[in-house]
């Protein structure tokens, strides 16, 4: 397991058993220190059981960036209950780390390679890349814009791309 899905686990595990928030002021690795949008996705036998994320870094490093938000992700996912402890041994952890978003047209996207993120007056959506079942800019589009409240064929939408390194 990578270390950036290790230490997702670790906060899950460390939060659902004990509601304690992982290791305050542990010695974080160099490559943990640099600031990115995170995005913590959890599946139990290949099916989505949590996802939370944030595409600008909200916390001082990537190390408590993934805390913040595998915790997030066995909470607060809307979708979802909270993880209860008898499920920890079935999660199949990732870590998305994001590049700096890039404003973007339609033409320029591949949802194979590209994540977007739609934007109309306050209202935002983001939809990671290379997901199981959207396969066309069409269909990443439709269905970031459903995710922001955005009527999907409302063309008057910023679009901004992004790439993803993914571990897991």
């Amino acid at each position: 397991m990578h270390p950036y899905a290790a230490l997702a686990k670790s906060a899950i595990e460390e939060y659902v058993k004990n509601k304690k928030v992982l290791g305050a002021g542990a010695e974080i690795p160099e490559d943990m220190k640099r600031r990115a949008g995170v995005f913590v996705c959890l599946k139990v036998r290949g099916n989505l059981r949590g996802c939370i994320g944030t595409f600008h870094p909200c916390c001082k490093n990537i190390h408590d960036e993934i805390v913040r938000n595998a915790i997030s992700a066995s909470t607060e996912d809307p979708r979802f209950s909270m993880v209860r402890p008898d499920e920890l041994e079935d999660i199949d952890y990732s870590v998305d780390v994001l590049s700096e978003p890039e404003k973007s047209n339609v033409s320029e996207l591949d949802p194979k390679k590209y994540g977007v993120i739609v934007v109309k007056g306050g209202r935002r959506g983001l939809l990671l890349p290379d997901l199981n079942g959207v396969n066309t800019v069409e269909e990443q589009l439709r269905i970031t814009k459903m995710k922001a409240g955005i009527i999907p064929d409302d063309e008057d939408v910023e679009i901004y791309r992004f790439t993803v390194d993914r571990y897991s």
